[in-house]
């Protein structure tokens, strides 16, 4: 199995950082033609979606996101006085680990004759939820 790392780093707190250009030339450099491309987020505060990447879309998923999960609230998982063993450094950051879940942090796109198999519109992308931070895609080819 053909496999890599992407390694990226986000610059906001909220940021979509498209991951398409990545997994063209994933099949290109590895002369791949049809299968399928899994792409994982190696983190808990990201999530990898496919969508539109238009900014007016994607401002309105972090306003959905804010909604939904919003960063502040009287989440447990930001009680840190309560919770042992944690580094010095560790965020208040509840809100980005469920709004991650409501995402998803995994995504498969198919690949035909060595293009990728996604609409007109879409794009594959990484969404940073606790930014700015150094961050790892997963990108794993299973063959057809």
């Amino acid at each position: 199995m053909t496999s890599m790392l992407l390694s990226l780093r986000t610059e906001a707190s909220f940021q979509c950082l498209s991951l398409t250009a990545e997994l063209r030339r994933f099949v290109q450099l590895h002369g791949l033609s049809d299968g399928s491309i899994v792409v994982s987020g190696q983190h808990t505060t990201t999530a990898v979606i496919i969508n539109e990447m238009e900014e007016r879309l994607l401002m309105d998923l972090k306003r959905w996101l804010s909604q939904q999960a919003p960063s502040g609230s009287d989440w447990k998982h930001d009680d840190l006085e309560l919770r042992l063993g944690i580094p010095d450094d560790e965020p208040r950051n509840a809100h980005a680990h469920l709004q991650a879940l409501m995402l998803g942090n995994e995504v498969t796109v198919n690949v035909s004759n060595g293009h990728l198999q996604l609409g007109q519109y879409q794009e594959a992308m990484l969404v940073e939820l606790d930014g700015p931070r150094q961050r790892q895609v997963s990108l794993q080819w299973l063959s057809s």
